[in-house]
């Protein structure tokens, strides 16, 4: 539908995407209604179903595709400009930052224990979301290699998935013991081994 919308409809439909993100963290997935909603973001209830026929559940995959967004985009502009390990360094600290902040209740999973990974366009958010975050770990690390920090027969797309795959583990502790012990030595180690694979002089 997004595509039809006239830039005042997106505006307005971006806006209740935005205002159900905020209560949704407030209230939580289980607790959160359509009313809590159209009261946060001032809209009727036939507003809310012009821009979300199939009610909740289509305003729920809207909100996740939101906050998978947000999962970037909290990164930035670190995350689109790794070309220096100074530059890896101040990236991990901002996800370490992030994760640490958000605590042990991560909006976008409580969404999809709500919605269900079967719903239509819910899995592809987090494919599309794991490939864009895995693509510009493998840009970095090709800016590394561009500028001779990293050598050129280093397995980018395998380096990037398993620095993804360490990120998630560590988020993944966070969420389940509320300590970033884990998420903090899994970034350390995997930016750690990619110096290792460049000479700890470059």
């Amino acid at each position: 539908m997004g595509g039809q919308l006239t830039a005042k409809g997106r505006a307005t439909r971006s806006r209740i995407v935005v205002g159900a993100a905020a209560v949704l963290r407030e209230k939580g997935v289980g607790s959160a209604t359509l009313e809590d909603v159209m009261a946060r973001t001032g809209t009727s209830k036939s507003q809310l179903f012009h821009y979300f026929p199939a009610g909740k559940d289509a305003l729920l995959v809207a909100v996740a595709q939101f906050e998978a967004d947000q999962v970037l985009e909290d990164q930035q502009p670190y995350l689109g400009c790794l070309d220096s390990w100074e530059a890896w360094e101040r990236w991990r600290d901002v996800v370490i930052e992030r994760y640490e902040a958000q605590g042990d209740e991560c909006p976008l999973g409580s969404l999809f224990l709500q919605i269900g990974r079967s719903t239509p366009g819910a899995r592809a958010i987090v494919v599309e979301l794991m490939r864009r975050w895995q693509e510009s770990l493998a840009a970095g690390i090709r800016s590394l290699q561009a500028a001779g920090r990293l050598p050129a027969v280093l397995d980018v797309d395998t380096r990037a998935a398993a620095l993804l795959a360490a990120i998630q583990g560590g988020v993944s502790i966070l969420l389940s013991t509320g300590q970033s012990t884990h998420l903090r030595a899994a970034l350390g180690q995997g930016i750690a081994d990619l110096r290792l694979a460049g000479g700890a002089g470059r």
